[in-house]
């Protein structure tokens, strides 16, 4: 699979003046939830409208969705508002029912794409269809198995391709629900500019109150639109209730988030000098959470030292470690007085750190 212009078609085809826009509850739970939430969205800046059909969890015993009988909703969701459908399908019996009901949109979730076998049956299932197929990154961060499953689909002569970027799973407790690595997503779109890139700013975060923040940073990394779950109401949905948010405030989200001007004469370069912000933004954002982590380390190390009563200061140790990182600062483009300079000042904080711990 080769990057083309062509795979931007059906979404220059849209003709649209901002980002694409997927909204909907995270499950269809009733008819008249799913009706109720797409009349509040029927004349807003949603594109399609999502519902959860069949729901994939963790354990069983928890709510799995409705099933096909959701997908007649879906249907009257078209038929009353005019907006189109997207729901997620899991495997052929999904697929075949998705298009008996005329479904606009379908994509596939992350616990599918970590799976080469289902995405091979989904292809299989989808081939030679004319909807929109969207793939979300596998659970891991794994770049080939993302693309290697859009690629199945492809070679499937499936040609309205995109990708939905919903973060990744981590053993350690984050802020996020899945954490963004937006380096990936940045290596994704280097690699296939072209191929529309969805971000889905409920499943990063988890929580509602950081969809807004989320959402902006991936229309400043050139995203091309948003998958934003919606709930009349979100405390009492009957999945991931915490990540849902009001018609009301996904309105105001749309309405406050900065997308650049087409009319720009400097639009070009603004929009390449933002992005590379944004990536700086996001690598920063790394690089500190990277340094607390180092420091947590320390504060162990600390605590080992103060129970055997060992100096907090081993030169040693410091002058290898300084060693290698000058050589391998070397192999990255970066000079040996930046590394001196910025290992001794993480040394120091390091130093810091171990001796409040052991005077403690």
């Amino acid at each position: 699979m080769e990057n083309s212009k062509q795979m931007r078609t059906w979404l220059d085809d849209l003709n649209l003046d901002h980002p694409l826009v997927i909204a909907g509850p995270c499950s269809a739970e009733t008819e008249e939830q799913v009706l109720g939430i797409a009349r509040s969205l029927k004349d807003t800046d949603v594109n399609y409208y999502r519902a959860g059909i069949w729901k994939p969890r963790t354990r069983p015993g928890n709510f799995e969705g409705v099933g096909a009988l959701g997908l007649k909703w879906l249907q009257k969701v078209k038929a009353e508002t005019g907006m189109k459908t997207a729901t997620e399908v899991a495997n052929r019996a999904h697929v075949e029912l998705a298009l008996e009901h005329d479904i606009d949109l379908l994509w596939i979730g992350a616990r599918s794409t970590v799976s080469p076998f289902i995405m091979q049956e989904l292809a299989d299932a989808l081939k030679g269809t004319d909807k929109i197929v969207l793939v979300k990154n596998p659970v891991n961060p794994d770049l080939a198995l993302w693309l290697g499953g859009i690629e199945r689909l492809h070679t499937a002569g499936i040609k309205r391709l995109g990708a939905i970027h919903r973060g990744f799973s981590t053993y350690e407790k984050t802020k996020y629900r899945n954490i963004p690595e937006w380096q990936m997503a940045i290596d994704f779109k280097n690699k296939f500019p072209d191929l529309p890139l969805i971000n889905d700013p409920s499943h990063i975060t988890g929580n509602r109150d950081m969809i807004f923040d989320v959402s902006q940073t991936a229309l400043d990394l050139n995203f091309d639109g948003l998958m934003i779950e919606t709930h009349h109401d979100p405390d009492n949905a009957w999945s991931d209730a915490a990540q849902q948010v009001t018609p009301d405030k996904l309105v105001q989200i749309m309405r406050d988030l900065k997308i650049r001007k087409e009319s720009d004469p400097e639009a070009e370069y603004n929009s390449q000098l933002s992005n590379l912000r944004a990536q700086i933004d996001v690598i920063d954002s790394q690089l500190i959470d990277t340094l607390g982590k180092r420091m947590k380390v320390s504060d162990g190390i600390g605590e080992l030292k103060k129970q055997k009563n060992v100096a907090v200061l081993q030169s040693n140790r410091w002058n290898q470690i300084l060693g290698a990182m000058i050589l391998e600062g070397e192999s990255k483009g970066l000079s040996e007085e930046f590394i001196l300079r910025m290992f001794k000042a993480i040394h120091q904080e390091s130093i810091n750190h171990q001796e409040k711990i052991v005077n403690a």
